[in-house]
Order: C-alpha cells, then sequence, then structure tokens
C-alpha cells in the first residue's frame, strides 16, 4: 500500500490512521510495537534519559520482555502503591518492600515492575506524560514485548457524577469536545487521532459488573491544559469569566458525553494509537464540578476513592492471566 501523506491546510497537518503508514513510520504487527522512526536506526545507542535506561547499559529484553500490561498514573506513590497492591492480588513470591524503583537515578519518573505489569508515574499535564510516553513505547520496542496493554489511572473531576464514580473513557476529547490531540511540530500543528480500544473498555466495564463494588460508567474524558482556568474553576489566581459562564460551558460538555475532566488522555491516546497498542483510561471522579470546584470530601475517603481504578484493573489483569474466570 501506498502511504498516504499527511495533509496540509491552513499550517494544519492531518496525520492520516496509522494503518495508512508504510513501513518507514509506525506499525504493529505479530503483536510487537515497532517504532520505525529512521533517525533511531543510525544511532549506536538509544539513551532513555528520563527512564535512566539505554539499550548498551541495559540488558532491555530480559528486564522488561515479559511485560503485558504498563500502567501508567501522575503519582509516583501512588504508582508504588499500585504495585505493591498488584504483587500482592497476584501472589508473587517476595516481599512487597523488595519492590524497587528502576528509575532511581533520575527524579523525574518512577518506576516499577512486579511479574507481567509494569507501573510508571507520569507527572501532571501533556508535556510530562509525553516525554514519559515517547520513552516508554522505545522500551517497550527495545524489549520485544508482545500483547501489550497500557492504562492510565488517575483522579479527575466529574461532569454530573457523584464523586467516587469510575469513568472508562470512550473517547479522549479536548477542550473544543473534539476526539483529537494537536502538536506542534517544526511550526505546523500536527493533528493525530485519540482513538482508544474498544474491547478493552467493554472489558473493563465487564470487570466492574463483576465486582459491583462501586458506580463504573462509559463516557467522554476532556483533557485541558491547565488545571484552572482551563478547567473552568473559579478559584484560581486568574479568573476571566462569571459563574454562569462556567455552568454553561460545562452544561455544553455533558451534552457533548464528556463525564469527567483531567489533564493527559489525550496525548495517552493519540500516542498509543499512532503506535498500534491497546489502551485504556481510567479514572475515579472526586467531585462533580456543578457543585463546585475545591475538595472537601475528608483524606480517608478520598484515599479509597483513589483506590477504585486499582481495584478495577488488579481485576482485569487476573481475568486476563486466567486466575479468576
Amino acid at each position: 500500500m501506498t502511504a498516504m501523506a499527511p495533509i496540509l491546510l491552513n499550517n494544519m497537518v492531518t496525520v492520516p490512521d496509522q494503518s495508512e503508514y508504510s513501513k518507514h513510520e509506525v506499525f504493529h504487527t505479530a503483536d510487537q510495537v515497532h517504532v520505525k522512526n529512521p533517525h533511531l536506526d543510525t544511532m549506536e545507542e538509544d539513551i532513555l534519559y528520563h527512564l535512566n535506561l539505554g539499550t548498551k547499559t541495559h540488558n532491555l529484553p530480559e528486564m522488561f520482555g515479559e511485560i503485558k500490561f504498563v500502567c501508567v498514573g501522575g503519582s509516583a506513590n501512588r504508582m508504588k502503591s499500585f504495585a505493591q497492591f498488584i504483587h500482592q492480588e497476584l501472589d508473587l513470591p517476595g516481599s512487597i518492600d523488595d519492590i524497587t524503583d528502576i528509575c532511581e537515578g533520575t527524579d523525574r519518573y518512577s518506576m516499577y515492575k512486579v511479574g507481567p505489569v509494569l507501573s510508571i508515574s507520569h507527572g501532571m499535564g501533556c508535556p510530562s506524560i509525553s516525554i514519559m510516553l515517547h520513552e516508554l513505547i522505545k522500551l517497550v520496542h527495545h524489549a520485544r514485548c508482545h500483547n501489550v496493554v497500557l492504562f492510565r489511572i488517575g483522579t479527575s473531576g466529574g461532569v454530573g457524577l457523584a464523586p467516587g464514580t469510575v469513568v472508562v473513557t470512550d473517547k479522549a476529547v479536548d477542550c473544543f469536545f473534539r476526539p483529537q490531540f494537536e502538536q506542534v511540530v517544526l511550526g505546523k500543528v500536527i493533528i493525530r487521532s485519540t482513538e482508544l480500544d474498544v474491547g478493552v473498555s467493554k472489558e473493563l466495564l465487564q470487570c466492574s459488573s463483576e465486582l459491583n463494588n462501586f458506580p463504573t460508567v462509559i463516557g467522554n474524558t476532556m483533557c485541558t491544559h491547565d488545571f484552572y482556568e482551563g478547567q473552568g474553576r473559579l478559584d484560581g489566581a486568574l479568573c476571566s469569566f462569571s459563574t454562569e459562564d462556567k455552568l454553561e460551558y460545562l452544561r455544553k460538555a455533558y451534552n457533548s458525553g464528556v463525564r469527567n475532566i483531567e489533564m493527559e488522555s489525550t496525548v495517552f491516546g493519540a500516542m498509543c494509537h499512532a503506535c498500534g497498542i491497546k489502551a485504556a483510561v481510567i479514572c475515579v471522579t472526586l467531585l462533580n464540578r456543578f457543585d463546585g470546584d475545591q475538595i472537601s470530601t475528608p483524606h480517608d475517603v478520598l484515599e479509597e476513592y483513589q483506590q477504585r481504578p486499582q481495584v478495577l484493573l488488579a481485576h482485569f489483569i487476573k481475568k486476563r492471566l486466567g486466575l479468576i474466570t
């Protein structure tokens, strides 16, 4: 098949679906991720700087070749907690105290490997998770992993949902409710699809119905580049709109299918889709944004809320591994 060239309109480039790419771009065969950046082929070593790993300094296939599930989330502490939790859920040998940070030589991200599961922090916002994903996707490629599924778990603001509701993302949308991610490259705006894997989302919903521990819905997740004004909050250092302006925008978001708001889902979806990786986003809501902007829920309740995406994902992983039916 002849590769379809990117379409340039008014200095904006729409990247065609990854199935249209030639072998010189990015493709997915035999359930293995192949990152076809031609510049990588000329490098003697690929240094994954922010992960403190490299193709010459580490035997990546030996270290990571068994990975089947990659879970990413904003907080380093939360991802360590997830690694310890999944260690217990999978009943793996050894102590959770022996789980160490593979990226301890850097202060950017934290990474923990537990059997076939990799748990990694990504920081806050699209730029931070984007840097991590570039290196993570190359890591999975260099390690020759197969049949890998990526998950983002985290917290979010709910739109018309009660606090504690878990949202499995249907579409990751931008602040105009479009399922796309815009990246500026060499002065041009590159537009990529944020499509997530429908099959994985359906499996997660089925897992939730089996657990029956907390409310779970599927809906669109809006990703913004700011926590305050960008999400229509009235409590930042700057605010250029009224309460009614905020509520009108949230109503438009709700009517478009948005059920929660966070800051990473569009670039996560775009990069996974472009590289042919099955992916899903699972976030718990900490408040209903129609009711306010600040979180007043007691700390112990919030802690339980934040465990919910981990519990759901653990059930999914155990089912995939045949540990439960």
